[in-house]
């Protein structure tokens, strides 16, 4: 909150005599545009120029689902240290004390608009939402929640890719995610994959690509490896839009592009569509 990050007096810089608090603007990276941070966080972070700033989890949020519909899955389950990595629990204290979060993803059961879902937001803020046993293992319950609920999920992605400080651990959760989301398909609901800034690596190459209906914010960054990598391996210059949402898009990869101001409506809308022509559901399998 903007109040939170001005409680601080002692943070305030001096400019020209006049203390200006710290993170009171926001300048936009694109056009330049200097905003007041309340009045930019009222628009959703996003910038008069189309900028789509990165969003937390609790900003995501309020943006979409309905007031006080939220109930969290698996809140309390954190990571341990599975390889013995030096200095990665004193790091993931630090984030769990700054975030305010147990690691970087948060799921549950919401309404958007009225329509019943199991949501998943990752949160950059957390070592770049970069997947981890953790995120493994609470996107892989979320999906068998909405199995056995016979419930759709909406997936917000933003990652850094798997987390190198977990090892192979880290890379098994790209195939057990990816194994409840068939289930879940198999079972004839709906799976909404939300692309935001940045979606990368591990997490981009299962279950991020697995959705029936794949949106993105414009601009935002979607890929697997990074572009000097890909450009060495092939020893071909890429095009400047390469790994954009647009380009995606353009490749059949990205169904819609959707701004932050219409996707509430929009994931209703879907929802909707989708509560309406869902297959029923098999014979003698019972409901949790």
């Amino acid at each position: 909150m903007v109040k939170d990050r001005l409680r601080d007096d002692s943070a305030a810089e001096s400019k020209g005599g006049v203390a200006v608090p710290k993170n009171m603007l926001f300048k936009c990276p694109r056009c330049a545009k200097v905003h007041f941070a309340e009045d930019f966080e009222k628009l959703g972070k996003v910038c008069t120029c189309g900028y789509h700033a990165r969003l937390s989890a609790a900003e995501r949020l309020r943006l979409v689902a309905d007031n006080l519909s939220f109930s969290e899955y698996d809140r309390h389950m954190k990571s341990k240290n599975p390889i013995g990595f030096d200095g990665y629990e004193e790091k993931l204290q630090d984030l769990r004390a700054a975030t305010g979060l147990r690691d970087a993803i948060v799921t549950g059961e919401c309404e958007i608009n009225g329509e019943p879902c199991i949501i998943g937001i990752m949160d950059s803020r957390f070592m770049m939402a970069s997947m981890g046993s953790v995120v493994g293992e609470k996107v892989a319950r979320a999906f068998e929640q909405a199995t056995a609920k016979r419930l759709p999920v909406v997936l917000f992605t933003a990652s850094g890719g798997a987390r190198m400080q977990e090892g192979i651990i880290s890379l098994m959760q790209m195939a057990k995610t990816s194994a409840a989301v068939k289930r879940h398909s198999d079972a004839g609901l709906l799976y909404i994959t939300v692309l935001t800034d940045p979606t990368t690596g591990g997490v981009t190459a299962s279950f991020a690509s697995l959705g029936d209906i794949i949106l993105a914010e414009p601009k935002v960054l979607v890929g697997f490896a990074g572009r000097r990598v890909i450009e060495g391996t092939i020893r071909q210059r890429l095009p400047d839009d390469f790994q954009s949402a647009e380009f995606l898009e353009q490749h059949g990869f990205v169904d819609a592009i959707v701004p932050r101001t219409e996707l509430r409506r929009t994931l209703a809308k879907l929802l909707k569509y989708h509560r309406q022509t869902a297959l029923p559901q098999p014979e003698g399998e019972g409901r949790s």
